[in-house]
């Protein structure tokens, strides 16, 4: 039995190191400024990953391949908020549970400053994004 409990709470400690993990980002998303528009362009779609292959989009620390690091992943059909852009790659916002109006980037943010939460964010190439609404 205290087999099971230490197990448990090497389980809980992993998930939380996880978890810490996920909202660090080597380049940060940088929304807002203006007082009319809201904070994020739009919403997207993930589009175009093959289900044969590897089948998920990695979200990424920073908006390249190497050597930023993933950081998360994203799946076809899977919502996002479309932030900013550095050449082909989107800063995205999103909540894993698909309720991106928790994510607090559909209103104006009239001071510019990083994206901190409380949703995950991150870096994808914008081959794989399509948008929904913006």
């Amino acid at each position: 039995m205290k087999f099971a409990g230490a197990a448990s709470v090497l389980f809980l400690c992993a998930s939380v190191a996880q978890a810490q993990n996920l909202g660090r980002i080597d380049v940060p998303i940088v929304i807002g400024g203006n007082d009319e528009f809201d904070a994020c362009y739009g919403t997207g779609v993930i589009v175009g990953l093959d289900p044969k292959g590897d089948g998920f989009l990695s979200v990424r620390s920073g908006p390249g391949g190497k050597p930023y690091r993933e950081i998360d992943r994203r799946y076809n059909g899977q919502q996002v908020q479309l932030c900013t852009d550095h050449g082909p790659w989107i800063a995205i916002v999103y909540d894993p549970s698909g309720r991106l109006e928790a994510c607090g980037v559909r209103s104006p943010w009239p001071v510019k400053q990083s994206y901190t939460g409380p949703c995950r964010y991150g870096w994808v190439h914008s081959r794989y994004v399509k948008l929904t609404s913006g």
